[in-house]
């Protein structure tokens, strides 16, 4: 079905909010939603006919896998991100979701047409690409250089910054949309180091457990100064 603009929880925050209603409108005409369920794949490596997407709601990982067959988790997508590798022939990581999902998609050809005649969809796309790049950079140097702690405070930053509803402010409370053996893959730490230093965190008053995947930010501020975001 086509998609409901108006309805959409991302509109103001997807890169299409720049665009008039009219225009978006027209790219509603072309555009489907998809949904996933976790661990089921929007594209994998090698797909010739990958799709360009905007994440509604969930959660999802881009990952690789090396020769050995193991995976290393490359980002994360949060919602009103957007999924895709435009111009290439096809895609070269996997993307899978890590919560159950929904997505706004389109085929490639649909999104090209759109940057071609949507000069301020094209630059919006461009903004999400460099800051994309500037997350790959800030989790190289993290799992590079940051203490065990930093790494994992800056985490779950980044996950209540996500999950928040305001760019002013960290959400209260997330659900957790890696388990811990994917937050041990993603930062460079052994499952047991990540258990160990979320029991620190909560000690500290930063964060508190709640439930299976539960996080409640208790102490904002300190988080953010352990994290050195």
């Amino acid at each position: 079905m086509n998609l409901a603009c108006s309805t959409c929880p991302v509109k103001e925050t997807a890169a299409c909010a720049v665009l008039t209603p009219e225009e978006r409108d027209a790219m509603a005409a072309a555009g489907r939603t998809r949904t996933l369920k976790r661990g089921e794949m929007l594209f994998a490596a090698g797909d010739e006919d990958a799709a360009c997407a905007t994440l509604l709601t969930g959660a999802l990982k881009v990952s690789a896998i090396d020769a050995d067959g193991n995976e290393q988790i490359l980002a994360l997508v949060h919602p009103a991100g957007f999924i895709g590798e435009l111009f290439a022939p096809f895609a070269h990581h996997d993307v899978v979701a890590l919560t159950d999902s929904r997505l706004c998609t389109f085929a490639k050809r649909d999104i090209e047409r759109a940057i071609e005649d949507y000069p301020a969809l094209a630059r919006a796309l461009l903004r999400r690409s460099q800051a994309d790049l500037l997350a790959t950079r800030t989790l190289l140097e993290l799992t590079g250089h940051a203490s065990a702690e930093a790494r994992l405070a800056a985490l779950l930053h980044d996950f209540a910054a996500a999950a928040s509803d305001s760019s002013c402010h960290l959400a209260q409370r997330f659900d957790l949309p890696l388990t811990r053996g994917e937050i041990a893959n993603m930062l460079g730490l052994t499952i047991e180091t990540v258990s160990r230093k979320i029991g620190e965190l909560e000690d500290t008053g930063a964060i508190q457990r709640e439930g299976k995947r539960g996080i409640i930010i208790r102490d904002a501020d300190l988080l953010q100064e352990i994290s050195g975001r």
